[in-house]
């Protein structure tokens, strides 16, 4: 394999060279989850890779819960499938919040802080209820705990999606609301750890292989200890090549063959 096949590979693998899926649900659900920091950059990267594609399919997949937007993996907003969620929070948590812990100190939030916020989230949303981030400031004002700033207030409700209490709700207007992942998403896959790392990994080099440990690492946001463990997990299931000193892994139902190129241009987010 050549250095150029590995660009030709993943354009291939994440859908962009030949869109083949017709749902936003089915593109999210083959890349495991789409950074969505950006929203409209997000929309648009998923947008590129189905077949006629509308901003309005992808907005009522995202208020319909189909697609969920949340912070998991990296300290930072994710889509994921609504069947990916739970064993996707479990997974990669314990490592955000390890990763967020010096500003959970700088915020002046603590475990006890966190369980009454959690407590009053729950307590304000239960019943079907979605509110955007200024209303449920308001709440937790109301409920005796200081919401602080911008960045305090992101925390607790960061914090809050992590612990599996909320999730995104339908947008109001352009304002995003939360809402309760126990009733938003009653039913979900719920993975031991082996077998939530397996799948991680295995979806991950499907959908962006060829790539390396570090690529991994970086993406999945796990300690280069747990992700090597979770290479020697699928074992076989995945194949190896060495490429200029490297070593890249991959599905083997990949495209290895070298072929002639063409030169496209791809307006990424």
């Amino acid at each position: 394999m050549r250095p150029l096949d590995i660009r030709h590979i993943r354009l291939t693998q994440q859908h962009l060279s030949n869109p083949t899926l017709t749902s936003p649900v089915h593109v999210v659900k083959s890349l495991v989850a789409v950074q969505a920091q950006d929203y409209p950059g997000a929309k648009w990267g998923i947008g590129q890779r189905m077949l006629n594609a509308t901003d309005e399919m992808i907005e009522q997949a995202v208020n319909e819960g189909a697609i969920l937007r949340l912070h998991v993996m990296r300290p930072t907003w994710h889509f994921v499938v609504a069947d990916d969620i739970r064993w996707l929070v479990m997974l990669t948590a314990p490592r955000v919040n390890a990763v967020s812990s010096h500003y959970y100190r700088k915020a002046e939030l603590d475990e006890a802080t966190f369980r009454r916020t959690n407590k009053i989230l729950v307590k304000t949303l239960q019943g079907g209820k979605q509110f955007t981030r200024d209303e449920l400031r308001e709440a937790v004002k109301r409920g005796g705990i200081e919401p602080g700033d911008s960045i305090r207030f992101g925390h607790i409700m960061h914090r809050a999606e992590l612990d599996g209490i909320v999730c995104n709700g339908a947008r109001k207007g352009n304002q995003f609301t939360y809402a309760l992942l126990d009733e938003r998403v009653p039913d979900s896959r719920v993975l031991e750890t082996d077998e939530a790392l397996a799948e991680l990994t295995l979806r991950y080099f499907t959908s962006r292989g060829p790539a390396t440990l570090q690529d991994f690492v970086w993406w999945s946001g796990l300690t280069a200890a747990l992700a090597k463990r979770s290479i020697e997990i699928i074992g076989d299931r995945l194949s190896r090549e060495n490429i200029e000193g490297k070593t890249y892994w991959l599905a083997p139902t990949s495209v290895v063959k070298s072929q002639p190129h063409q030169r496209k241009a791809h307006l990424l987010p």
